[in-house]
């Protein structure tokens, strides 16, 4: 629509842009209620299914979370959209933790310090140019989500809300929305360690050294441009 209005008056530089923003706004008016009450109703069902079938669905929670937060999309606004919360977005925060620090363990080989803290709090989308030459070494974190997922919804029972089940790691918001979801205290302390941390990093190194060993993942696949 801007573009039809472009260089058809003599005040174009005012004209266009204020076509544009009044065509987004009217989309947005429009539209826009109608797509929020269709993606809170799906993140309604999404949580329902979780509760109903806890180890299957956080497994595909966490999983698909986990790779939206790595592609170049934004899997915090998904989780807003969704208004994932309780288990579901627990579960969410899992698959998300366990592809930045699984990244960022598995590749310090690689980049060191400065790539362990870019990834492991900043964001594995850092990867992406890596993953697309070799796929293979985005299964090792993605498989740490899928093993963690079920021990987050059935037996520790992790929950967390909308701001924090799309973020992982990133600046640790994730587990700062975790804390107040549930309450700070040892027991959810050791948790947050044991599966947003300890789990992820143990599992993704493991399962990315027999990659290496394998011949499946070289030295240099996982390394990251760094200014």
């Amino acid at each position: 629509v801007g573009k039809l209005a472009s260089q058809e008056t003599k005040v174009d530089i005012i004209v266009t842009p204020f076509v544009t923003i009044m065509t987004g706004f009217l989309t947005a008016s429009l539209i826009g209620p109608i797509i929020q009450t269709g993606m809170t109703g799906f993140g309604e069902i999404i949580m329902w299914a979780t509760e109903l079938r806890p180890i299957l669905m956080g497994i595909v929670v966490a999983t698909l979370m986990g790779l939206a937060l790595t592609a170049p999309i934004s899997s915090a606004a998904i989780a807003f959209m969704l208004g994932l919360e309780g288990i579901a977005a627990g579960a969410a925060t899992v698959g998300c933790a366990a592809q930045m620090i699984g990244f960022a363990v598995s590749s310090f080989r690689e980049n060191r310090w400065a790539g362990l803290l870019s990834i492991g709090i900043g964001t594995s989308m850092l990867q992406v140019p890596n993953i697309i030459k070799n796929p293979l070494i985005l299964v090792p974190p993605t498989v740490a989500g899928i093993i963690l997922a079920p021990f987050a919804t059935v037996i520790f029972g992790m929950t967390n809300n909308p701001a924090g089940a799309g973020m992982g790691t990133s600046g640790l918001v994730g587990q700062i929305m975790t804390f107040t979801d549930m309450g700070f205290s040892a027991n959810v302390a050791w948790s947050v360690f044991l599966l947003h941390f300890l789990g992820p990093a143990i599992i993704s190194l493991l399962l990315s050294e027999w990659f290496r060993k394998k011949g499946w993942i070289r030295f240099g696949d996982m390394k990251i441009e760094q200014s």
